[in-house]
């Protein structure tokens, strides 16, 4: 029998057998640019990065199957059992381990069989009520997810999307924001966790985290032997804007929260103090560039303010992150920012990305293309992807492998800029070329329809629900 063990904060606990370590992770506006040349069709580029979904998981789109989505409708145990992907809610009260250690469990060896391993987290200390039996095993009650179908059905959708690390979100979102977790230029090792070592790690971290915190390395031999504090300095594609004076914005819920990629890299930073003394960022990156207020991004596109390069990162409630019992609006999340765009002035000129940081420990049932040439971290499991754009091919599904390099990739190449660094998942990824025709006539935007609208989102007056990832 596995003794539950509490996870600080969120009363978390272990309720199967499995390795935990935890999972998840400053204000400012302004920000002018060059404009984009006239002749350039794609002038805006923002990515939403949503929480913690598989396609399997999440588009059970009959729909889409019958266009030639690889979606699978139910998945195989250890045992060898066929198990269905019953549908439950967005919002649950438990969460799956996505920890490194979780990607081997479910990955082995190739396999992939071996996701009722993963370990099961509730909030409560008693894990009441329990998860359902085979709680990897479970998609999402389609009927939540009109938006994401829409758009999905109407634009494009990707199949061959994968994470490209093997972990949680806090490397994740460091690889969308430079295409490396690695904690320097020159290191041969990659940040593989989510921070740990005080009861505060899902949103105090960074190089303003407390002087216990952590984060473990994977070394070249794939084993995690040492810890570091989460504060590094890598190049990122936000250095090749600011020099060619791009704007760009990332819009985040918090400042310490795992999933505000910025916090943790030195120079975007600028901790008000040697580390790890450090209580706030200070530099002109996070200052003018990073807006702690998600929402702040459809006020802003309604005032005719879109930064040329655009990141969103969601609250708790809208992130599709489980073990939110209140986390269905992901979806109409997602359908505000693109109606606020699509309604706009910069609906022509825009391409929008839509991806999920990790797979949040689900079931999927195509095995990541791990190649040892890319290292011992890379590649991880698929995620979801939606090109919305009118550029985009209508209706059309991609079998092309991306990564979260692409994203980066087609960023660089629509504003004539290097990769970010010699090895980098930009380096070597594809360009998303495939999810475009340049040559169409542009499409009409018609607007998703979704529960909630952007009114509702920017009105909210609850507490914020910050990450409580494992």
């Amino acid at each position: 029998m596995v003794r539950p063990t509490t996870l600080f904060a969120w009363g978390l606990v272990v309720c199967t057998a499995g390795i935990l370590i935890s999972l998840n992770g400053c204000g400012g506006g302004g920000g002018s640019s060059m404009t984009p040349p006239p002749t350039q069709k794609i002038q805006h580029v923002v990515i939403i990065f949503q929480e913690n979904r598989t396609p399997d998981n999440l588009f059970q789109d009959p729909n889409l199957v019958a266009k030639g989505a690889d979606i699978q409708s139910y998945g195989i145990n250890s045992k060898g059992d066929k198990i269905p992907l019953q549908p439950q809610s967005l919002g649950v009260d438990y969460d799956l381990s996505h920890a490194h250690s979780a990607f081997l469990e479910m990955y082995d060896g190739g396999k992939m069989d071996g996701a009722d391993k993963i370990a099961v987290l509730c909030k409560a200390s008693d894990c009441s009520p329990p998860p359902p039996p085979n709680p990897q095993f479970w998609s999402t009650d389609p009927s939540q997810l009109g938006p994401y179908f829409q758009l999905a059905e109407t634009y494009t959708f990707g199949d061959r999307m994968f994470q490209t690390n093997q972990g949680p979100s806090f490397p994740a979102h460091q690889y969308i924001i430079s295409g490396t977790s690695a904690p320097s230029a020159t290191s041969t090792s990659f940040v593989a966790e989510n921070p740990a070592g005080n009861a505060l790690f899902f949103t105090d971290a960074g190089c303003t985290a407390p002087s216990d915190e952590y984060v473990a390395l994977i070394n070249p031999s794939g084993q995690e032997t040492s810890n570091i504090y989460p504060c590094f300095d890598h190049p990122t594609l936000t250095d090749q804007l600011d020099t060619q004076n791009i704007s760009w914005k990332y819009y985040a819920p918090g400042p310490g929260w795992i999933w505000t990629a910025p916090n943790a890299i030195q120079h975007m930073c600028v901790p008000n103090a040697p580390i790890p003394n450090a209580t706030a960022c200070t530099g002109s990156d996070w200052v003018n560039h990073v807006v702690l207020n998600q929402t702040q991004v459809l006020t802003d596109i309604a005032a005719g303010n879109l930064s040329s390069v655009t990141w969103v990162i969601p609250n708790g409630q809208s992130s599709d992150h489980a073990s939110f019992a209140d986390g269905t609006e992901g979806p109409s999340w997602v359908a505000s920012v693109v109606n606020a765009i699509g309604n706009s002035q910069f609906w022509s000129s825009t391409a929008i990305i839509i991806a999920w940081d990790d797979w949040g420990g689900w079931y999927d049932h195509v095995a990541p293309p791990i190649d040892s040439t890319y290292g011992y971290y890379e590649y991880g499991f698929r995620v979801p992807l939606i090109v919305v754009s009118p550029y985009a091919k209508a209706g059309y599904i991609s079998h092309v492998k991306h990564d979260f390099g692409s994203i980066l990739k087609f960023t660089e190449e629509q504003f004539n800029l290097t990769t970010v660094a010699p090895g980098y998942a930009d380096t070597r990824s594809d360009d998303l070329s495939d999810c475009f025709d340049f040559t169409q006539t542009p499409r009409t935007f018609q607007t998703i329809k979704a529960e909630k609208d952007a009114s509702y989102f920017i009105n909210d007056k609850r507490p914020l629900e910050p990450p409580d990832d494992d």
